[in-house]
């Protein structure tokens, strides 16, 4: 777009609907404007990108319809030692607890799973009220699975550390016999006959679903069609989206973990808010099976749990192909608490801890329309002192330098593309959010991207993927501040592993983050070292004074 061209009007949308065999209304291309006009630069972006023919799609197409079946994957559960656990006189007092003790307190028997599942539902539907995290509660489901898990215990069937767990499921999984509603009023009460493969995963593994957790609407922020999703620290605040319920349950101790799932911050960014540990896996690591899609080139789901060795024990359970995503790797994971961290190489994106001793990545957006708020400055920067106390060798590195901003046109063609429907027939107006950020904006003016555009946006993806293969090729994980810079969107790009784990607290008491990088499927890895972090500090034993709110 040169200077000399003209803006965009809603004369110039309406003739541009005729040629699409669209219809919107004066008021929704006045709403468009800002969004449209910024895209002409954001193709202008595009277009400078050095594509030589030679450059390809990030994107693969397959011929193979779908898998032929689903492939075998290791799947352990090595725990590292663990202090002794005794059950507390008021059972209340574990609410807290990672998977890691109360698996302990399980196996031993001192508690029964019913006994667990009670409690946590108990805790759920007194704290919902003031936290609004819970979509549906799936009780009868959860009595029925504890009350199997106790069986087969006592029976000495023991599947494992998930085995008689709670856990709760972000409301884009389905769950057979139970609403799965996405967040978003077009949905409301959406049944859908089927359950995701994370959900069979986890029954397979022992856990018991307790409840299905909010998200923002259609996997966006924290704002859902019930309401808004608040920090368990402060109410004041949201908990970040879209993995919104599954964050503030896990910091409120209402569940013993919680799967999330990630598009462009979707674990990262309410992991952060909450102050819990959560892995997003490298791309085509979980099935989607079963799972709304946003983007079917971003889409990750992942764990949210109290600790990063919880985050490692979950991901077992639910990683690898299952016949139905085409997008998953067989590639294998096995969590080795004994794995020597300081024997990988380590390296932190220098600039963006230099910005953060400078206070320079504080003001950061948590959530679109949300006030900036400092955050993470002294406490990123104080991140490296305790990794070199803790005997390590940091290497400094730099992300590419690339203009990545125009590669935001994938996820919102894509966004668009799956749920053209509702955007068609009207009914996407009837969600909660309809600012000009919010997705039923988005959507209408996805509907003006041209296809070259979308292309030749994925194979400058392709070049950002090559850029971060020369940059892996020098280290195994890098730290960096959960806000530094561009490194979430990076890496959600290019489909790297990361781990965000606590590291302590803003001037208002809500948490903060620090994030750990891996390279592709090195997520054991990543957790081996973000578990050296968490060792080494307390922020993770934390947790929110929930009469105080």
């Amino acid at each position: 777009m040169s200077q000399s061209d003209p803006a965009i009007s809603p004369d110039h949308i309406a003739a541009a609907e005729s040629l699409l065999g669209l219809i919107f209304s004066p008021a929704q291309r006045e709403q468009m404007l800002e969004i449209l006009n910024g895209r002409r630069e954001q193709y202008g972006s595009i277009r400078a990108a050095d594509l030589d023919n030679s450059v390809p799609l990030a994107l693969n197409f397959s011929v193979t319809a779908s898998d032929s079946a689903p492939a075998a994957v290791p799947r352990s559960y090595a725990m590292s030692a663990q202090p002794p656990v005794t059950r507390p006189a008021d059972l209340e007092d574990a609410a807290f607890l990672p998977v890691t003790q109360l698996a302990e307190l399980i196996r031993s028997r001192q508690v029964t799973s019913l006994e667990l599942t009670e409690m946590y539902l108990q805790r759920l539907k007194r704290y919902d009220p003031m936290l609004e995290c819970v979509a549906a509660y799936t009780d009868e489901l959860a009595l029925e699975q504890a009350k199997r898990a106790d069986a087969e215990i006592a029976r000495g069937l023991y599947r494992g550390p998930l085995h008689g767990i709670p856990w709760g499921a972000k409301d884009l999984l389905a769950t057979r016999g139970y609403p799965t509603q996405w967040g978003a009023k077009p949905y409301e009460g959406q049944q859908l006959d089927v359950d995701a493969t994370v959900v069979q995963r986890l029954e397979e593994a022992g856990a018991v679903l307790i409840a299905k957790l909010t998200l923002g609407a259609l996997a966006n922020g924290d704002v859902w069609y019930g309401g808004t999703t608040k920090n368990p620290w402060d109410r004041s605040e949201g908990s970040s989206g879209s993995s919104a319920g599954s964050g503030a349950a896990v910091a409120a101790g209402l569940v013993g973990f919680a799967i999330g799932t990630e598009t462009m911050g979707s674990i990262v960014s309410p992991s952060s808010r909450c102050g819990v540990s959560g892995l997003r896996p490298t791309y085509g690591r979980v099935s989607r099976y079963g799972a709304m899609a946003l983007s079917w080139s971003m889409d990750k789901i992942g764990p949210m749990c109290r600790s990063v060795e919880d985050c490692a024990l979950v991901f077992s359970a639910i990683y690898g192909p299952d016949g139905r995503d085409m997008t998953i790797s067989p590639q294998p994971f096995s969590w080795d608490p004994a794995l020597d961290p300081q024997s990988l190489r380590i390296g932190y994106v220098a600039s963006a801890f230099e910005a953060a001793d400078a206070g320079e990545t504080g003001a950061h957006h948590r959530q679109q329309g949300e006030e900036l708020e400092r955050v993470n400055d002294v406490n990123s920067a104080a991140v490296l002192d305790v990794m070199r106390a803790e005997g390590f060798e940091l290497t400094p590195i730099e992300l590419p330098d690339r203009n990545i901003s125009a590669l935001w046109l994938i996820l919102a063609a894509e966004a668009a593309a799956a749920f053209d429907q509702i955007t068609r027939d009207g009914s996407v107006e009837t969600m909660k959010r309809q600012d000009n950020s919010a997705w039923p904006n988005v959507f209408r003016a996805a509907r003006f991207i041209p296809a070259v555009e979308y292309i030749n946006a994925n194979r400058v993806r392709a070049q950002l993927m090559r850029d971060m293969a020369r940059v892996m090729s020098e280290v195994d994980v890098f730290i960096s501040p959960s806000y530094g810079g561009s490194t979430m969107q990076i890496t959600n790009f290019t489909g790297h592993p990361t781990v965000v784990a606590p590291n302590g607290f803003t001037d208002k008491r809500s948490p903060t983050s620090i994030t750990f990088i891996g390279g592709l499927y090195k997520e054991a890895e990543t957790l081996a070292v973000a578990k050296a972090y968490q060792d080494a500090t307390d922020w993770h034993r934390q947790h929110p004074d929930l009469e105080a709110l």
